[in-house]
C-alpha cells in the first residue's frame, strides 16, 4: 500500500508518494500562475491555478509511478492557510481568493474585535489582515453584490478536496486560521460567523487532520490508475502539515522554518493563546493537540530583496557575510518589508536600515538582515514565553537552513540548540501523506510522524551571547522610535 501527500502553495503543487514504512516513492511538482497584487498591499489569486496544477502533478506521477499510484489508498492535502475562496450556490468562484498576505482589511479587523469583544478570547487570535474573516468582512462592505452570492466559504486546500472529493470539508488546524473557530473547542463559533453575517451553513464540514475527508471520485482515480475507495485525510494547514513531515507533534517539540516568511513553531497538549504578543494558537492537525506559531513575514524574503537590489544571490551574500563575521556589526536591519505579524500586529510596519556608514559594504548589509530576522525570531521567543511556553531542542528547516551563519545566529539568539535533519523532504507534502495515511488504515499519528534523523547540531556560540543580547536591547528599541516618527 502507498499514501500521497498533496501541497498546494501559491507558487505550485508538489505530490509525494510514501509506503507504509514513511519511506518516500517518488515525487512531482507543477506551477501555478503568481498571484497578483492589482494594489498595494493586495495578494489574489484563481484557485483554478490550484486545481490545474494538482492534475499536472498527478498526471506526472501517474506516469512516472504507475504501480506505485496504483496502490494508493490514502490521500493527505496540505496548503497555503487563511485564502477566503467565496463559492455561489453551483460551488461556482465568485471571485480570485484574497491569499493571506493581502493586507487590505485591517480596518475591517478593528470593526469585529469592536463588534464581538470575545473575539480574542473565542479564536485565541488577535484579529488580523492575513486572517479569513476579515477578509470577508471587507468584501461584505466593499463588495455587497459578490457576498450577497455567498453559500460557501472555503480556504485553498479545502477548494482542491471539493474538486477531488465533491464534498465541503475542512480540517482542525487550518480552520483555526479563519478567526471563525472557537480554537479551544475545535469547532465553529456561532458568535464569531455572525460578525461577519455568516452561519454554520455557509462553512464547510469539520474534521480532525487524521480522519477521513472525504473519498476520492472515481473518475480521477481511474484517471491516475488508482482503483479502490481511495479516503483524503483532513489534511493540515502548511505549517501543521510541515510539523507533521518532521514529526513535531508532541508538547514542546517544534521548529524555526527559514522560509520566504518565518515561523517559530511549538506544539503543546492545550489551548495556550496569548494575544497580547501577536501569538498564533492554532489546532494541530491531530487530536487533543494544539500549537503555537510566531510568525514573521519576510524572512529569506529580506535576503531576497538584497538580492534584487544588489545584483548577488542569497548564496553569495549569506557566503560573504559568514566570510567576514566577528559578530555584531554597526548596522542593524527591521525585517518588516511586508508589515510584521509577531510580536506588533503591524501591516502598515515598513523595514529599516540602522547604522550605516561608508563601510557598509553587501556583505556587512547580508549580515545585518540576517541578524534582523534572526532578531525577529527572538521576538516570537520572548511572546511564547510569555504564554507559558518553553521548548528545548528545534529543528531548522527551509531554504535559510543551509547559511551555516544563520543557524549559529539562531541557535545563540534564542539559547536553544538547532537540530539540522538528515537529507530529505520533511515538508508540508510529506505531512499530508502520512496524515493520507493515518486516515486510510486508522494508524496512530504518534507512530507515523517520526522525527528524522539529524545530521548536525549548532549549539549557541556563548562567546557571543552577551553582545547579542545588547544588539538585540537596540533593535528592540528601534520599532517604536521609528513608528513614532512615522506618524
Amino acid at each position: 500500500m502507498t499514501y500521497l501527500g498533496l501541497d498546494i502553495g501559491t507558487s505550485g503543487v508538489k505530490a509525494i508518494l510514501i509506503d507504509r514504512a514513511g519511506k518516500a516513492l517518488g515525487e512531482a511538482t507543477a506551477k501555478a500562475v503568481e498571484p497578483v497584487r492589482p494594489h498595494p498591499g493586495w495578494s489574489e489569486q484563481n484557485p483554478a491555478d490550484w486545481w490545474t496544477a494538482c492534475q499536472s502533478a498527478m498526471d506526472a506521477l501517474s506516469k512516472s509511478h504507475p504501480a506505485e499510484m496504483a496502490a494508493v489508498r490514502g490521500i493527505g492535502l496540505s496548503g497555503h492557510m487563511h485564502g477566503a475562496v467565496l463559492l455561489g450556490q453551483g460551488d461556482e468562484v465568485l471571485r480570485p481568493c484574497i491569499l493571506w498576505n493581502d493586507g487590505r482589511s485591517a480596518a475591517e479587523c478593528k470593526e469585529m474585535e469592536a463588534a464581538e469583544p470575545r473575539l480574542r478570547d473565542i479564536a485565541g487570535n488577535i484579529a488580523m489582515p492575513g486572517f479569513t474573516a476579515p477578509k470577508i468582512a471587507w468584501v461584505r462592505k466593499h463588495e455587497p453584490e459578490i457576498y450577497s452570492k455567498i453559500a460557501k466559504v472555503l480556504l485553498p486546500k479545502a477548494y482542491v478536496r471539493l474538486l477531488l472529493t465533491g464534498e465541503h470539508v475542512e480540517e482542525m488546524s487550518d480552520a483555526a486560521g479563519t478567526l471563525w473557530l472557537d480554537v479551544g473547542k475545535r469547532d465553529w463559533s456561532d458568535a464569531l460567523l455572525a460578525v461577519t453575517g455568516l452561519s454554520r451553513s455557509h462553512m464547510p464540514s469539520l474534521v480532525e487532520g487524521s480522519a477521513p475527508g472525504g473519498t476520492l471520485k472515481p473518475e480521477l482515480a481511474a484517471r491516475w490508475g488508482m482503483s479502490g475507495k481511495i479516503l483524503v485525510a483532513g489534511g493540515a494547514g502548511d505549517n501543521a502539515a510541515a510539523a507533521c513531515g518532521i514529526g513535531a507533534i508532541r508538547p514542546g517539540e517544534g521548529f524555526v522554518s527559514l522560509g520566504t516568511s518565518g515561523v517559530l513553531f511549538v506544539s503543546n497538549d492545550r489551548f495556550r493563546p496569548n494575544t497580547a504578543g501577536a501569538v498564533h494558537a492554532f489546532c494541530h492537525a491531530v487530536p487533543s493537540t494544539w500549537h503555537q506559531m510566531g510568525v514573521i513575514l519576510s524572512a529569506t524574503d529580506s535576503l531576497n530583496w538584497l538580492s534584487h537590489i544588489s545584483g548577488k544571490s542569497q548564496p553569495e551574500l549569506s557566503g560573504a557575510a559568514e566570510a567576514s563575521f566577528k559578530g555584531p556589526g554597526e548596522e542593524i536591519f527591521l525585517p518588516y518589508l511586508s508589515g510584521e505579524r509577531t510580536p506588533h500586529n503591524n501591516a502598515g510596519a515598513r523595514g529599516s536600515f540602522v547604522g550605516l556608514s561608508h563601510l557598509s559594504d553587501q556583505a556587512r548589509l547580508a549580515q545585518a538582515v540576517m541578524e534582523g530576522v534572526t532578531f525577529a525570531f527572538r521576538d516570537c521567543q520572548r511572546v511564547l514565553a510569555d504564554a507559558g511556553t518553553t521548548f528545548g531542542r528545534i529543528l531548522a528547516v527551509g531554504g535559510g537552513s543551509k547559511s551555516a551563519l544563520w543557524l549559529k545566529l539562531i541557535a545563540t539568539n534564542l539559547d536553544t540548540e538547532i537540530a539540522l535533519p538528515e537529507d530529505g523532504d520533511f515538508g508540508g507534502a510529506l505531512g499530508a501523506a502520512r496524515l493520507g495515511l493515518c486516515a486510510a488504515e486508522g494508524a496512530d499519528p504518534a507512530e507515523v510522524m517520526t522525527m528524522p534523523g539529524i545530521k548536525q547540531i549548532i549549539q549557541p556560540e556563548a562567546s557571543l551571547r552577551d553582545a547579542y543580547t545588547q544588539q538585540y536591547a537596540r533593535y528592540r528599541a528601534l520599532y517604536p522610535a521609528i513608528e513614532e516618527a512615522r506618524k
